[in-house]
């Protein structure tokens, strides 16, 4: 590993390079709030009027982030804090001069972050690294995430530490009056880990986004290139005496009923019934360690994949979505994330996708499991251990997971990772991975990350380990980062996601980020990138440059112009269609990219991007676009359509995917969601309807139907169909 090696020199020089961070910002004194105790509990209808909370302290000084930093706020915000052993209260009154901008009410909706919303962290281990948000808006939309190493690697070429798919325990409601809108939330103390002790004091932070102003608007305040993830930057949440996680158990036991029926034609027909029972149960073994058991694990209400177009010879990375290797996934993660997803070798060591689903994305029957997670001290532990069952000629495999990392230093962890996949039923067949990471944070603006790994499989020996590092600078004014990535012949992560092996990546990236003071523009986003690529030789195999700038308006509109001068070196021929074979060679490519995305905040929205490219040897011309409108509150529709046509020496071909996605919301508690897709490349058209009502904080009720129509030619919408209809119900004991 000598390249490896010099590597880490190389690292280590441009890391002295980088500027220090000043002494006026790593020192400050911390805000804080005071909780309340109350012996009544609110009620959560977002009406402020019980008397607890008028004896409650107040935090009422926010400072903007956008649009001018460091000026008081132009509208007041209120925020108050109650709790009693069982709960952390929160009440908010937000007065606003001008009308509230709210269209959504949907759970997890990602337009809730650019509508009008207050959000807060609590960083419960008051550590300074990891922690939990909570939204909502005056509609009472939720949204909860789970935060790790300060959400570091949200930005691009970086790993993110932002779990958007925790489901958390929780309630909020909300009401607009015409001095603006109030809000409660309450939070149960089960919902969260922290260290026991008979007086509490959390890290806290508030946000508050005014979308009629553009104003983001911070309790503690925050500089520009971060976001409320900075939990180091938080405020303090002092007074919580006497608070108590109870017997800390949760039963969720779930039944599923319902038919499939499948059509292959008009003569051959079968349906069959689908029925299943099972059980999750979560126990805290300590304050701050979970232990997860699944029985008979059914994830029937989960989402369907959205459609993806393959023009590479490397595999996608389509996300996970069930909900049990969602929740504390950052726990058993160790790789590069999408810090190489341009360069198409994204290497990460677990990747639970490979868990009870076939490589075509089919389930795979889960007999059951557990996993313990959580934190002791400065000690981070992830165990899990999956059974599945046989499937599709397949016998099944045991997958096991050991992830260990220990806080070092004020915002560091070290870490070692060890997976074993077994297959089972008489079989010999293995495969092991084994790696150990760092995660340096240096002051506020510098990061160092690595890690060293090796797999083990039966006819693979030897050259087998993978090697990156990266090191990152990021501030107010820059964004820097070199990222370096060897990965040998025989790296086989079998339980991972590795797109392309014998490969030696470097990518550097600078990006300043100059922002006007007047004008319509808020912020310009020059961007230079490079790519090299070799083999384990040393021999070229790929080169890119990147050029970029991007150009945010002060409504958040979007507008972006890329030119990628790309050199690919194909060692063998790439047959990118049934038809339609590359040949071995040398490929040099240019491809122009032109994107404009309205408004976010906008009730009708649009995103546009064309992309002329030459594409080895002839040409690709790209248009990607979508059109989405907000109805009322409660009604919603986006259209996406993107369009590949692709003329080569060797072939010419057109790729078209459609989709369209309605959303209507009952309530907050009560949604449907209909995802209809239609690609033209596998001629499948396909639709899936979702229903789910919570009727209860952490009980549901779904109704889901899924219907795929696949013909071989594209006209005949008419032949093969697999249609499902699926009633899942799941009810939370808890104590």
């Amino acid at each position: 590993m000598t390249r490896s090696v010099r590597a880490c020199a190389l690292l280590a020089a441009c890391l002295c390079a980088l500027p220090a961070v000043s002494a006026a910002q790593s020192s400050r004194e911390r805000p804080s709030i005071r909780a309340v105790a109350t012996s009544e509990a609110p009620r959560i209808d977002g009406v402020l009027d019980e008397a607890a909370w008028q004896a409650a302290d107040v935090a009422d000084t926010f400072v903007q982030q956008e649009p001018r930093e460091g000026q008081p706020a132009t509208d007041r915000t209120e925020v108050r804090v109650l709790y009693d052993q069982g709960h952390l209260y929160i009440g908010v009154r937000a007065f606003a001069s001008e009308p509230v901008v709210a269209t959504e009410m949907r759970r997890d909706a990602d337009r809730l972050f650019d509508e009008d919303n207050f959000q807060v962290v609590v960083d419960t281990f008051h550590d300074s690294r990891n922690g939990y948000m909570f939204l909502t808006t005056p509609l009472g939309a939720k949204l909860e995430q789970q935060l790790f190493d300060e959400g570091e690697g949200g930005g691009r070429g970086t790993t993110s530490n932002v779990n958007r798919n925790w489901d958390g325990v929780w309630d909020a409601a909300s009401r607009i009056d015409d001095k603006g809108w109030t809000a409660e939330i309450s939070i149960p103390f089960t919902t969260v880990r922290f260290r026991p002790s008979d007086e509490q004091t959390w890290g806290v932070n508030f946000q508050r986004h005014t979308r009629h102003k553009n104003e983001i608007l911070y309790w503690s305040p925050i500089p520009r290139a971060y976001g409320l993830t900075r939990v180091s930057l938080a405020g303090e949440l002092r007074g919580l005496q006497g608070i108590s996680r109870g017997l800390d158990l949760r039963l969720k036991p779930f039944l599923v009923g319902g038919a499939r029926r499948i059509e292959a034609s008009a003569l051959d027909r079968s349906t069959s019934a689908v029925r299943d029972v099972g059980l999750d149960a979560r126990y805290g073994v300590t304050a701050g360690l979970n232990l997860d058991v699944t029985l008979n694990t059914d994830f029937a209400q989960v989402e369907v994949d959205e459609q993806q177009v393959n023009l590479t010879r490397f595999g996608l990375f389509f996300p996970e979505k069930r909900d049990f290797f969602l929740e504390n996934a950052n726990f058993f993660t160790m790789g590069t994330g999408s810090s190489f997803t341009s360069a198409q070798v994204q290497t990460d060591l677990f990747f639970s996708r490979r868990i009870g689903l076939s490589e075509t994305g089919q389930p795979v029957p889960i007999i059951g499991g557990a996993r313990l997670a959580g934190k002791s001290g400065k000690n981070n532990v992830g165990v899990l251990d999956i059974q599945t069952d046989s499937a599709f000629g397949r016998p099944g495999d045991n997958f096991f997971v050991g992830r260990y990392s220990r806080d070092v230093l004020r915002r560091s962890r070290i870490g070692a990772l060890f997976v074993n996949k077994q297959s089972m039923d008489g079989s010999t067949h293995f495969n092991r991975t084994m790696g150990v990471d760092a995660n340096l944070a240096i002051g506020r603006s510098l990061q160092v990350t690595s890690f060293l790994a090796k797999t083990s499989t039966p006819g693979l020996d030897g050259r087998d380990m993978a090697f990156y590092g990266r090191i990152a600078y990021r501030d107010p004014k820059w964004n820097l980062w070199v990222n370096y990535l060897d990965v040998q012949d025989n790296f086989n992560a079998e339980a991972g996601f590795v797109q392309r092996t014998g490969v030696r990546t470097t990518k550097a990236y600078f990006s300043p980020t100059p922002r006007p003071r007047r004008g319509i523009v808020k912020m310009f986003e020059p961007m230079y990138v490079l790519t090299y690529q070799t083999d384990q030789h040393n021999r070229m195999v790929g080169r890119q440059h990147h050029y970029m700038l991007g150009t945010t308006l002060r409504d958040d509109s979007f507008i972006n112009v890329i030119l990628n001068q790309t050199l690919d070196v194909l060692d063998a021929p790439f047959r990118i269609r049934p038809n339609v074979t590359i040949p071995a060679g040398s490929y040099q490519m240019n491809e122009w990219m032109f994107t404009f995305n309205t408004s976010p905040g906008r009730r009708v929205y649009e995103r546009l991007t064309v992309s002329p490219v030459d594409f080895y040897g002839g040409t690709r011309l790209n248009l990607s676009a979508a059109a989405g409108v907000r109805v009322s509150s409660r009604l919603s529709a986006e259209a996406g359509y993107n369009r590949n046509d692709v003329k080569m020496p060797w072939g010419d071909f057109l790729v078209n995917l459609s989709t369209l996605r309605v959303d209507y919301t009952f309530s907050p508690r009560m949604t449907i969601r209909s995802l209809t897709q239609y690609n033209t490349s596998t001629h499948e058209l396909s639709n899936n309807i979702r229903f789910n009502f919570i009727y209860r904080p952490g009980s549901d009720i779904y109704i889901v139907y899924n219907d795929l129509s696949q013909t071989g030619l594209p006209a005949d919408i008419f032949g093969r169909k697999d249609r499902q209809l699926v009633v899942k119900m799941t009810y939370l004991l808890q104590r």
